[in-house]
């Protein structure tokens, strides 16, 4: 036999081979979709909780209300658990449901865009924007919520690292680095002063690691709209982000307005900082942004595919997490946040198993 008879491919076998791999990709894509469907009924079934929350003083409402109440009572009877009966807790799994969908979607943008950083930032200046609003609210008697502040802080936190790294010379992130220190810096400064000289009382752990007991009903229907706004805004602007975010030169070259989706990029990171803060605390939530997209990468195809899994995988922790925090009675960040790094082992892990030694979608 020849050399060349020898490495001869049989057309048969190279069609069978293209179609086992054109099937393999067809179930992936079936089961993504399949996962992303569930996703999307469970996070829009905690928006209509949140609004039967929010609207149950009217008796139709209230009726449908008591009625969601009395499947968690039944649902608590076939679990053996005491959780689900109770309106505080289902406004407590609503946000983190809701922070399960966004933060992965918004953190794949970052984490392409080598900007994880920037998550971290932002929740140390809604730290600050919180001490701000004990203050104010010390000061002027003001009912409002603390969120509210904390959210208007970090927004203009996020608008002052795109300024500064868009007009100073520094490297990018020393600018985040910067704000990172300095708005921790001024958060703790301005709480120690506020317990000193006005006798201001508030418990710092929960609002640093998370608590299950800082989600109100008023943070609950703030989680909700924020997440909506974020996901519609993803889903208007998501070509011109994919644009930006892996070739930001051909995005100025064709003209797009490259500063203004980059400012609203941060401005979305920081609102959806601002909303998980409440579960994950200020320390934590920078871990929500990052891990389950780490994790989709590993194992992700195409950019598309990250998003979709970084959200599944988001998911997967946030109830992970849940769970295991509200059976243990610990905090809800901490065991969110090493759910969500053992599924980020498992597809290291996985990676490995199938021989590959890196990310099998570049960041780049």
């Amino acid at each position: 036999m020849s050399r060349s008879e020898d490495h001869a491919v049989d057309p048969d076998s190279a069609v069978e081979g293209s179609q086992l791999q054109g099937d393999e990709t067809d179930a992936r894509e079936l089961i993504q979709l399949i996962g992303v469907a569930i996703v999307g009924v469970l996070a829009a079934a905690m928006v209509v909780f949140i609004a039967l929350d929010w609207l149950r003083e009217y008796p139709a409402v209230g009726l449908a209300f008591e009625q969601f109440l009395i499947a968690g009572a039944w649902l608590d009877y076939y679990l053996g658990t005491n959780v689900f009966q109770h309106a505080f807790m289902w406004r407590n799994i609503a946000t983190a449901v809701l922070i399960g969908v966004v933060a992965p979607l918004v953190g794949t943008y970052l984490v392409h865009r080598q900007m994880a950083l920037i998550g971290e930032t932002l929740a140390h200046t809604a730290f600050a924007g919180v001490a701000i609003g004990l203050l104010f609210i010390a000061v002027t008697g003001w009912q409002g919520s603390l969120l509210v502040v904390a959210l208007i802080v970090s927004a203009l936190g996020a608008l002052a690292v795109q300024w500064l790294t868009e007009r100073t010379s520094t490297y990018g992130d020393v600018p985040i680095a910067i704000m990172l220190a300095g708005s921790f810096a001024i958060g703790t400064l301005l709480i120690s002063w506020g317990r000193g000289s006005m006798g201001i009382g508030v418990d710092i752990e929960e609002w640093l690691f998370g608590s299950l007991s800082v989600v109100t009903a008023g943070g609950a229907r703030m989680m909700a709209i924020l997440a909506v706004s974020v996901v519609a805004v993803v889903a208007v602007t998501y070509k011109q982000l994919l644009f930006i975010t892996f070739d930001e030169q051909a995005a100025k070259v064709a003209q797009f307005n490259v500063s203004g989706y980059n400012t609203l990029l941060v401005v979305m990171t920081a609102v959806v900082v601002v909303g998980a803060m409440q579960v994950l605390g200020v320390i934590l939530v920078a871990g929500m942004l990052v891990i389950p997209v780490a994790a989709a990468s590993q194992i992700a195809r195409s950019f598309r595919e990250t998003l979709s899994l970084s959200i599944l995988f988001g998911q997967a922790s946030v109830l992970g997490g849940f769970a295991f925090a509200i059976g243990a009675s610990l905090p809800s960040g901490g065991s969110i946040i090493v759910v969500a790094i053992l599924i980020y082992l498992l597809a290291v892990a996985l990676t490995l198993l199938l021989g590959r030694s890196g990310p099998a979608l570049s960041m780049h």
